[in-house]
């Protein structure tokens, strides 16, 4: 299959399930800010991996993994009914923490180049 329309399925399942958690799935566990980092399609249309974002603790990541998951058959018939395909693809949630994975390193950075500043300000002097 033309991963132009991979890619373009994957988009649009981007939009649907962002749109259904900001507004439609009333779950408590679920963490109002979930974002949807990404979607992955499979070639044949048959799984559609879905990468989060959560903004919270680990035990709230956690409930909204949950959360989410629990409202699988609610998010794949939403799908099929805003989506035109043959076949669904069936729904699989993944944490995504490359976001803190991205400002650890980046502080990390700034922590060694502190250091080296003050070394060189040290030698300076």
């Amino acid at each position: 299959m033309k991963s132009k329309r991979l890619n373009r399925i994957s988009e649009e399942i981007k939009k649907i399930v962002s749109d259904l958690i900001a507004r439609e799935l009333k779950d408590p566990r679920i963490n109002p800010l979930t974002s949807i980092t990404s979607v992955q399609v499979t070639n044949d249309l048959s799984y559609a991996n879905i990468y989060i974002s959560v903004l919270g603790d680990k035990e709230s990541k956690e409930e909204t993994l949950v959360g989410l998951n629990s409202a699988k058959g609610f998010i794949r018939k939403e799908m099929g009914r805003r989506i035109d395909l043959r076949h669904v693809p069936e729904v699989i949630f993944h944490l995504d923490e490359s976001i803190e994975r991205g400002l650890y390193i980046s502080k990390l950075i700034d922590d060694v180049n502190r250091q080296e500043e003050d070394e060189r300000g040290d030698e300076d002097e």
